[in-house]
């Protein structure tokens, strides 16, 4: 009989440490942990018929490459294309990002058969909604380029996008100028095809959810908005530096982008002011999706922190119609079409100007006289006599 009771005993407390366990699980903080048990014991999904990453809570997300493969050029494109759906059934939401040593740009080209000369898209079974040009300043950023491309052209497929990724190399070693640089990215891309949509994006930002869409909306459009150096927060109202989308009347109401912005910081607050003064607000994604991960590095070498930033940008108001678009000068040095990407090396020149006076000429020196070196010492003066001591006093009194 006790042997029962001790039994008894001994379930009942088991079953209130279980109820006291799932309460604590059940409450709002421990959801993750939940959610972990959750998945150890369901199955995964392996039929694929969704086309969706199947991501649960607190697991930072699936293949960006997961969707896109039975994408092919079977279809051409004719007068009987279909649009493609306003929501793309491809877009899957979190991406894992990861940065694998080892990466080549010819492993990137062969992930993504898809992509033309040029780094041009366009989705294979119906038509595009939107016409998308990445704009990307760049100098000495190789290995940052590999791992953006590898993951921006598959984030850019899901999204059914008709879209080009144009890389703007600033030719020299003079100090970069990224604003002047996106002024020229906007020309050369827009020479090339009408774009109702251009995204000028760092390119050591990494998009961490496709259902931040690359498409313009009615306002400017600041997309980088969660950023992990910043907590995935925003860093303050004004913000609109990382990667930012404007359609081309939103870029001409602001005349563009400043020019003289040489160095580091300043030009994407000054940016953020032209939106205001071109009559027009910023508009964002939600924290949860606008979430970007960047590439770690130093500061670059001739990228120094820009000391006069500040004292500019109380100036944006007085100087933002007469610099910008309107008086961006430069030297197209070559247009290369990659597998990847158009490549459009610049001459942006300096703070002189583009092509800077020479200095005037020095002046000749005017040539002094001669002087005979003594040959020795010199010798003490004779004594003079008493006569000739009153005359020379006498000449000196006169």
């Amino acid at each position: 009989m006790i042997g029962i009771q001790s039994k008894w005993r001994y379930l009942f407390m088991f079953l209130g440490i279980q109820l006291v366990v799932m309460a604590l699980l059940s409450r709002e903080g421990y959801q993750k942990r939940v959610s972990y048990f959750i998945r150890i014991f369901r199955k995964p999904d392996t039929t694929g018929l969704s086309g969706r990453n199947h991501t649960a809570a607190g697991i930072a997300g699936g293949d960006v490459y997961a969707n896109l493969s039975h994408l092919s050029k079977a279809h051409g494109h004719g007068d009987e294309m279909p649009y493609c759906p306003k929501t793309s059934p491809l877009i899957g939401g979190p991406i894992h990002v990861s940065f694998p040593s080892g990466l080549t740009l010819a492993e990137v080209q062969r992930k993504n058969p898809l992509v033309v000369r040029g780094g041009r898209y366009r989705p294979p079974d119906c038509e595009a909604r939107h016409r998308t040009a990445i704009i990307i300043p760049h100098r000495h950023r190789e290995h940052h380029l590999k791992f953006l491309l590898y993951y921006l052209h598959p984030f850019l497929q899901r999204q059914q996008l008709n879209y080009g990724i144009y890389i703007i190399h600033q030719a020299g070693n003079y100090t970069f100028n990224r604003a002047k640089l996106m002024n020229v990215g906007f020309r050369e891309a827009m020479k090339e095809e009408d774009w109702n949509c251009l995204f000028f994006h760092d390119v050591d930002l990494i998009p961490e959810d496709d259902r931040n869409t690359y498409v313009c909306d009615s306002n400017p459009k600041h997309a980088a908005i969660a950023m992990d150096k910043f907590g995935y927060k925003l860093p303050y109202k004004m913000y609109f530096g990382g990667v930012s989308a404007l359609t081309p009347l939103h870029y001409l109401k602001m005349n563009g982008f400043p020019n003289n912005y040489w160095g580091w910081g300043g030009e994407d607050d000054d940016i953020g002011v032209r939106v205001t003064l071109g009559g027009m607000y910023i508009t964002r994604p939600s924290v949860k999706v606008g979430r970007y991960k960047m590439i770690k590095h130093k500061l670059d070498k001739g990228n120094d922190v820009n000391p006069k930033r500040f004292n500019m940008l109380a100036k944006t108001r007085q100087t933002w119609k007469s610099d910008g678009m309107n008086t961006a000068e430069y030297e197209t040095i070559s247009r290369q079409y990659m597998p990847l990407y158009t490549n459009i090396t610049v001459n942006i020149g300096t703070e002189a100007g583009l092509h800077p006076p020479p200095p005037p000429p020095a002046k000749a020196a005017v040539k002094a006289p001669a002087q005979v070196p003594a040959k020795g010492p010199a010798k003490p003066p004779a004594k003079l006599k008493e006569g000739h001591a009153e005359k020379k006093s006498t000449l000196k009194d006169h």
